[in-house]
């Protein structure tokens, strides 16, 4: 408890006492049908007991998460304040990683207590239980045997609507509490944090209401409790398969950080370049509307854009001074690398063409195949601004970061020749709302700018001159000429007629004009 902030131990307190409060009438309710919830609440324990108690080589998939339809099961057979009761014996023995563990444990207690008292209250207003119960039921957990002795059908459909309200109220109850404990434990923008957990929460408590229904139905039926719990395999296999599906991309991801770590190792001076690229990216597709799993593609396009340096010569990445033509069409040839690099990797579809095409420019003077226009993939003309805008705010040992404001006119003015204006005006928009707060790798090579405030430049890296920058070809790239000081150019200038990919170089001794090379992005 030590570790919480004071916020966050309140917040967990007050859940504590109004779960109690849920779930202490049905301690001292002489109408409690002790029966049905020993036998449910025993049910959900060992529905969470097989994936803790599991042998370590047969573990149970992370990510198969808590096994919910038990729960609302109680919630559409059992009073409000017995379903509460239910939910907690499995709450308390679910799988904790990260610490205070026991503290986590009772505050899944009481947070699925009070969920699930919620969304009893809201199944018995709407008129379920009537609609569940059924003539001559019996008890709760009776077999559907009474005064009435033939078979009793559910009242379809209308169980449907007080099943499926009692389901997102049980949702919306969880997420609440859950946004409320991340921003009082760790800051987050409730805004931010609710969002997120609803939208990825909201389909699959729906499809654990829909099971707990079938199973509340069977065990009102003449078929008694043994046809219910036969309504757990298949919703236990399917659960099984969501598991092993997350473990799936569990392991694309660590697929992909292997890639980015290996091009960070081979071009050390852009460390950190490909997630600050993947967050941009991630940024402009959020502000565009994209669906979340194209979003996702997006961001993997970004952290993945110079995979293809893996095949370049290392000395080329890392070499001081300018390249001759013969250097430059070697290097040139990463974003084609990436794409045979990359080719047959499933998951990742369309992110492939933006790793091809991401030097694409707009009026058709880019590389590899000189598209332009709609000609370039969407998600190319997305990465391509976001490769751009992070190599202005990055140092590199010949220029320092600059602003970021400073970047962003850079891009707008750039916007229609080498970049699509839409996507330069998305992130201008992201940025405005909110803010720059990149991923950081190197705590040498940092900048920040909150929304609407100033531009905080970043301090030199220190990191060996020659190694390659991020910047993508064109009038845009990451480098301005510097001055003896060292100090950036407060804008890029123009680049005209120059052949495709080529940009300001380095200064060199004096700060003379410096000798065209391939935009840093290239290598």
């Amino acid at each position: 408890m030590r570790a919480l902030p004071p916020t966050a131990r309140a917040f967990v307190l007050a859940a504590v006492l109004a779960a109690a409060a849920c779930a202490a009438p049905a301690l001292t309710d002489p109408a409690t049908p002790w029966t049905a919830v020993v036998v449910l609440a025993a049910l959900y324990l060992g529905c969470e007991l097989v994936r803790v108690l599991a042998p370590t080589d047969r573990r149970a998939p992370d990510g198969l998460g808590c096994f919910f339809p038990v729960v609302m099961a109680a919630v559409f057979l059992l009073p409000p304040a017995a379903a509460a009761l239910v939910a907690v014996p499995g709450a308390l023995a679910q799988t904790v990683v990260q610490r205070p563990a026991g503290v986590r444990r009772v505050w899944h207690a009481a947070q699925q207590a009070m969920a699930a008292h919620l969304a009893g209250r809201v199944h018995g207003l709407l008129g379920g239980r009537g609609a569940t119960a059924g003539p001559g039921s019996g008890a709760p957990g009776g077999t559907g045997h009474g005064a009435d002795p033939s078979p009793w059908v559910a009242d379809f459909p209308s169980v449907l609507l007080p099943a499926a309200a009692a389901a997102v109220v049980f949702c919306l109850v969880l997420t609440a509490l859950d946004t409320g404990i991340l921003a009082a434990a760790e800051g987050r923008p409730a805004a931010d944090a609710r969002h997120g957990l609803l939208t990825r929460s909201l389909a699959p408590h729906c499809v654990h209401g829909l099971a707990g229904l079938m199973m509340a139905v069977m065990w009102r039926s003449s078929y008694g409790i043994p046809a219910a719990l036969l309504v757990l395999l298949p919703m236990y296999v399917s659960c099984w398969v969501f598991a092993q599906y997350h473990r799936e991309r569990a392991a694309h991801r660590a697929t992909i950080r292997a890639l980015v770590q290996a091009v960070d190792i081979k071009d050390r001076y852009t460390r950190g370049h490909s997630e600050r690229v993947g967050q941009a990216s991630a940024m402009i597709a959020r502000e565009l509307g994209m669906a979340d799993d194209r979003l996702e593609v997006v961001r993997i396009a970004g952290i993945l854009h110079d995979v293809g340096k893996l095949g370049v010569p290392t000395r080329l990445l890392r070499k001081d001074g300018p390249l001759t033509p013969e250097e430059r069409r070697v290097i040139e040839l990463h974003p084609e690398y990436g794409h045979e690099m990359v080719r047959g990797i499933g998951f990742l579809g369309e992110a492939r063409s933006a790793i091809l095409h991401h030097h694409e420019r707009v009026d058709g003077s880019g590389y590899p195949y000189g598209l332009s226009g709609e000609q370039i993939p969407v998600l190319a003309r997305v990465v391509a601004v976001a490769d751009s805008f992070d190599a202005m705010t990055s140092t590199r040992s010949y220029s320092r970061a600059r602003p970021v404001e400073v970047a962003l006119t850079e891009l707008e003015r750039c916007a229609g020749a080498q970049f699509d204006p839409a996507m330069v005006r998305a992130l201008v928009t992201a940025i405005g709302r909110h803010g720059w707060h990149p991923v950081v790798t190197s705590d040498d090579d940092l900048q920040v700018i909150g929304a609407g405030a100033a531009a905080v430049t970043a301090t030199a890296s220190g990191t060996p001159a020659g190694a390659a920058s991020g910047t993508p070809a064109g009038a845009a790239a990451g480098t301005a000429a510097a001055g003896p000081a060292g100090t950036a150019a407060a804008a890029l200038p123009a680049v005209p007629a120059q052949p495709p990919g080529l940009a300001a170089d380095r200064p060199r001794g004096g700060g003379g004009p410096a000798p065209e090379r391939p935009a840093p992005g290239s290598r």
